[in-house]
């Protein structure tokens, strides 16, 4: 992974007494929201055009993406000098897709959700003749994101559990291979959110495997369907896949705000919204928690404060 230190950053794994009050568990946090572009994604993407031929290269890369991959790709692709044009949903934030832009990539609005902004991007693909550099379903992308788990490793040899947001799969994908293959001890589970559940779904073979709408505050992960290369790996790999509420989420984004005056995405809470909420799922004492990206849209705080809050009064209701 020598390309990967050249553009990637190490970043932290922290703690908080108020969580581990909370959970009952002492939590390691490792912060891919203060990773370059903000997310996790840049790791993946920056492997995967590091990988790429000289010919290959030269033709360009094309991808789709919410927003977070898309940024990995404009700055690995910029990095190489090679161009990008990036398909982005329609309803994607502002911010993200100017941020795209300024990282050197040409982003373009198509469809309203990733399935359908996917499929904008492959006719592109195949009319134009790109390398298409796929989200999550590609070895080299699942790969880059497994070195989250090495750096947890050196960082806190004596986790037991991981918790890892789930989306199209790519990111527990590689840390389960990683983590499996040097710890076959430590438990990873995968955290969906209820609105878009389609791999606990397929994992406990309850439910549809491809959902026709997703909405929710973890737009991050909100996916109509699994990969095909990931999900595979996540049967053989992973030890369990649960679901939290968007309320859970948004309480977690909040606390992560109030406690440890951070801002993380509604995906990038979901980990945590676990470890805080459904300790249950954690065996052992010591668990790793990705905070898989900070990519917030700041309209949605009212929606996630508005959430947090109903979630505390149902809370209240029935504690």
């Amino acid at each position: 992974m020598e390309n990967l230190s050249n553009v990637v950053h190490r970043t932290p794994l922290t703690t908080s007494m108020t969580f581990d009050r909370i959970s009952g568990k002492r939590l390691y946090m490792k912060m891919e929201n203060r990773q370059k572009t903000g997310a996790f994604k840049i790791r993946g993407a920056t492997n995967k055009v590091y990988q790429l031929s000289a010919q290959d290269a030269s033709k360009g890369v094309i991808a789709a993406s919410a927003g977070n991959h898309a940024q990995g790709v404009a700055v690995a692709a910029t990095k190489r000098g090679i161009p990008a044009k990036i398909f982005m949903p329609e309803g994607t934030p502002a911010v993200k897709a100017e941020a795209t832009r300024q990282y050197g990539a040409e982003a373009i609005l198509a469809g309203a959700s990733y399935q359908e902004t996917y499929e904008a991007a492959v006719t592109e693909q195949e009319r134009g003749g790109s390398t298409f550099i796929h989200a999550f379903d590609d070895p080299d992308v699942m790969s880059g994101q497994g070195t989250v788990a090495l750096e947890m490793l050196q960082q806190q040899p004596e986790l037991d559990t991981i918790l890892v947001p789930v989306g199209g799969g790519g990111l527990i994908a590689g840390i389960a291979v990683a983590i499996k293959t040097f710890r076959p001890d430590i438990r990873v589970i995968g955290v969906q959110t209820e609105r878009a559940s389609v791999v606990y779904n397929q994992y406990h073979q309850n439910g549809p495997s491809v959902l026709s709408k997703v909405d929710s505050i973890a737009d991050g992960i909100a996916v109509k369907k699994c990969g095909s290369l990931t999900f595979p790996i996540i049967c053989q790999y992973v030890d369990d896949v649960v679901t939290v509420s968007d309320e859970e989420i948004a309480s977690a984004v909040v606390l992560m705000l109030e406690r440890e005056k951070t801002l993380v995405e509604g995906a990038g809470a979901a980990a945590l919204a676990a470890g805080l909420f459904q300790p249950q799922y954690v065996r052992g004492r010591r668990c790793g928690v990705v905070v898989s990206g900070g990519n917030a849209d700041m309209t949605s705080l009212p929606r996630i404060q508005k959430l947090a809050q109903e979630r505390m009064k149902e809370h209240l209701k029935t504690g």
